[in-house]
C-alpha cells in the first residue's frame, strides 16, 4: 500500500518526514556502530569468504558504495558532508567489528571505510603464486 503522505522519486518514496530510505546517507533506527555484519571475525585466513560475506551485508544495507569507490568523501563545506561522515564512521566500526582484534588494532586508525577496505585487500587479497599454479596444472 503506497504511503499518501509520501513523495515518490523514481525507485524510492520519501515520506513526509523527508527520510529518504532509499540513500546510501540513511541509516535504520536499528544500524549501530557495534553491529557485527558476518558470524565469524576475519582472522588472517578465508579472506575471500570474508569478503563476499561483508560485501553482501554492505550491500543490503546500501552502504557499498563507501567502499567501492562509488560515494567519494565531499568538501567539509558541501551540504551532505556531515551525512557522508556519519554513514562512512558507521561503515568503517562495521568493517573493524568484523575482524579479529589483532587485524582490528593493526587499522584501525585508517581514516574512512574506502582506505580501510583497500588496506585489507592490499594485505589479504593475495594469491599464492605456487599453490595456483599447482592447482592449474592438475
Amino acid at each position: 500500500m503506497v504511503d499518501p503522505t509520501s513523495t515518490s522519486t523514481g525507485s524510492a518514496s520519501i515520506p513526509s518526514s523527508g527520510i529518504d530510505t532509499g540513500s546510501h546517507f540513511y541509516i535504520h533506527p536499528s544500524d549501530n556502530p557495534g553491529a557485527v555484519l558476518v558470524p565469524v571475525p576475519f582472522n588472517g585466513t578465508g579472506f575471500h569468504s570474508w569478503r563476499r560475506s561483508v560485501l553482501r551485508s554492505l550491500s543490503v544495507k546500501n552502504k557499498l558504495l563507501f567502499i567501492n569507490s562509488e560515494c567519494k568523501r565531499p568538501e567539509v563545506n558541501h551540504s551532505s558532508y556531515r551525512q557522508w561522515v556519519r554513514c562512512d564512521d558507521m561503515v568503517t566500526s562495521w568493517i573493524l567489528n568484523s575482524l579479529d582484534r589483532d587485524i582490528a588494532d593493526s587499522v584501525k586508525y585508517v581514516n574512512d571505510a574506502l582506505k580501510l577496505w583497500t588496506e585489507l585487500e592490499d594485505r589479504y587479497d593475495q594469491t599464492n603464486g605456487a599453490k595456483f599454479i599447482k592447482l592449474r596444472r592438475k
